[in-house]
C-alpha cells in the first residue's frame, strides 16, 4: 500500500531554514507528481508547492514563492521540501501528498483534500524566536 513518511520538522527561528522530506514506498513513485502542504490550526488547507512525477517542473503559489523549494528524487523516491526565510505565518503541520498523475498538481483551492490520493501523517514546523 503507499506509505508516505514526513520528517524534517521542528522549530525555526524568524529568517531561518528548514528542510522536510518525504519517503515514499509503495507505487511507481516517477509516474506521480508529488506536492506539499500545510495546515495551521483554525485555517484551511494550503498547497505550498507540486512536482511533476519526472521533476522537470515544479510550481508554488505566491505566498511561499521565492522562499521555498520542492525537489525529488526518484532514484530512492524521496521528495523535498526546502523552506527559507520562514516566519511565524509558516508555522503549520506540513504534508506530502501523492498526486493522481504525473503532470497533476491540484492548488487544494477548493480545500479538498480528495484532490490527491495519498496524504502522510505531517511534520510539524514551528516558527518562533
Amino acid at each position: 500500500q503507499v506509505q508516505l513518511v514526513e520528517s524534517g520538522g521542528g522549530l525555526a527561528q524568524p529568517g531561518g531554514s528548514l528542510r522536510l522530506s518525504c519517503a515514499a514506498s509503495g507505487f511507481s513513485f516517477a509516474d506521480y507528481a508529488m506536492s506539499w502542504a500545510r495546515e495551521a490550526p483554525g485555517k484551511r488547507i494550503e498547497w505550498v508547492g507540486g512536482i511533476f512525477g519526472d521533476g522537470t517542473s515544479t510550481y508554488y503559489p505566491p505566498s511561499v514563492e521565492g522562499r521555498f523549494t520542492i525537489s525529488r528524487d526518484n532514484s530512492h523516491n524521496m521528495v523535498y521540501l526546502e523552506m527559507n526565510n520562514l516566519t511565524p505565518d509558516d508555522t503549520a503541520r506540513y504534508y506530502c501528498a501523492k498526486a493522481k498523475g504525473p503532470k497533476s498538481i491540484p492548488t487544494l483551492y477548493s480545500g479538498q483534500r480528495s484532490e490527491y490520493s495519498d496524504w502522510g501523517q505531517g511534520t510539524q514546523v514551528t516558527v518562533s524566536s
